[in-house]
């Protein structure tokens, strides 16, 4: 054999101190040593396949023939990830988890990694396994992307929509280079949306052009496509001003511009679109809310039949969490105000719980079309 195509071969030996598993490892060619300990190997890349995880391609492919949206609800803790895997399940629904950068700061990125490894063994022991994607939510910066690539998320997306167009297409050409190595999906965005949710944040919005999109999609080479047709981040999504009243003073919200949706479909057809900002704000959450001592006033949201309208479009991703904040947050102010001497956290977070779950089945019947998807 020629010297050129010897192999080293790798003898890795481990040997047991108190503290690390640390590898021996000499190569019969040079006889060179070194020590790695345990810390060191932790910190080696995983990918979302040993984790159990898929990618969001062919979830996408089949929601857009089916004419319903996968469910991409965003948690912080267990009690939200309990809730979303139980209600998946019973509904029998893929899902995206979805994690937004504070989140991972909230939580840390290796519990966060590890629960999402978690969830894949709990929906075996709930008796179903459904696809389950783990997603960066508004990720806005190659480096963050790259981060979760590297700790086994199958799913990223990268908000350059506070950029200007020319160096949007070039940060998302980035971040889909490196996560296509990879197999993991990419989702970009084309115009902004107002509101504030987590560290997301702009004053006004701005509507996607859809004379932009087929020059995006095809000089990035992104997977899906996050557009503003009129959603909006947060619980007050608009202002009184810009909504009307209904005969029981509640307030209606502009309608979306579904002939921007239109027109993007036709430009790009088949192609995967997103909705950011979709939640509905119950108004019987903010109603328990502001009767339990909470001050939210003028909270208006996304209708529901919008979203069903939407999501029998090629609009195959629909993002919610503010819903899941009301829901939980007035199912625990109901708890302090019934049992004002209960400090037991399970005594509250789980009755939450139970609330976040029947919301997210009836968002996965009702509202996306997933039930049974899975």
């Amino acid at each position: 054999m020629p010297p050129k195509c010897r192999f080293i071969i790798i003898i890795v030996l481990v040997l047991r101190n108190r503290s690390n598993d640390v590898f021996l490892i000499r190569t019969k060619k040079t006889s060179y040593y070194a020590l790695l300990s345990t810390n060191y190997l932790n910190n080696m890349a995983v990918s979302y396949k040993e984790l159990g995880l898929v990618n969001s391609d062919e979830l996408f492919k089949k929601a857009v023939d089916g004419g319903y949206a996968i469910p991409a609800y965003n948690f912080n803790n267990m009690e939200q990830l309990q809730a979303i895997l139980q209600a998946c399940v019973e509904t029998k629904s893929p899902v995206i988890l979805q994690v937004s950068s504070g989140a991972r700061k909230y939580a840390n990125a290796t519990l966060l990694r590890n629960m999402a490894r978690g969830a894949v063994e709990y929906v075996k022991e709930l008796g179903y396994e459904i696809p389950i994607v783990l997603h960066l939510d508004h990720g806005d910066t190659f480096e963050l992307c790259k981060d979760c690539i590297d700790n086994g998320f199958s799913s990223v997306m990268i908000d350059g929509s506070h950029h200007s167009y020319e160096d949007n297409i070039a940060l998302t050409k980035k971040v889909v280079e490196y996560a296509h190595a990879h197999g993991v999906t990419v989702e970009g965005e084309l115009g902004v949306l107002a509101g504030i949710e987590d560290e997301v944040s702009a004053e006004h919005s701005s509507y996607t052009q859809p004379e932009e999109v087929e020059d995006f999609v095809s000089k990035t080479g992104v997977d899906s496509l996050a557009i503003s047709i009129g959603t909006s981040h947060g619980a007050n999504k608009f202002t009184p001003e810009q909504c009307t009243r209904n005969e029981d003073g509640v307030l209606i919200p502009p309608m979306l511009r579904f002939d921007i949706l239109e027109e993007i479909e036709k430009r790009i057809p088949g192609f995967p679109i997103v909705l950011h900002g979709s939640s509905s704000v119950p108004q019987k959450y903010v109603k328990m809310i502001n009767e339990l001592g909470g001050k939210m006033k003028d909270a208006v949201g996304i209708p529901e039949e919008w979203l069903r309208r939407a999501a029998k479009s090629a609009v195959c991703k629909i993002n919610i969490d503010s819903d899941g904040r009301l829901a939980m947050t007035a199912a625990i102010r109901k708890v302090f105000v019934e049992k004002p001497g209960e400090f037991d956290p399970r005594k509250y977070l789980g009755p939450a719980r139970d609330e976040l779950k029947e919301l997210y089945m009836h968002k996965n019947v009702n509202v996306l079309g997933s039930a049974g998807k899975a």
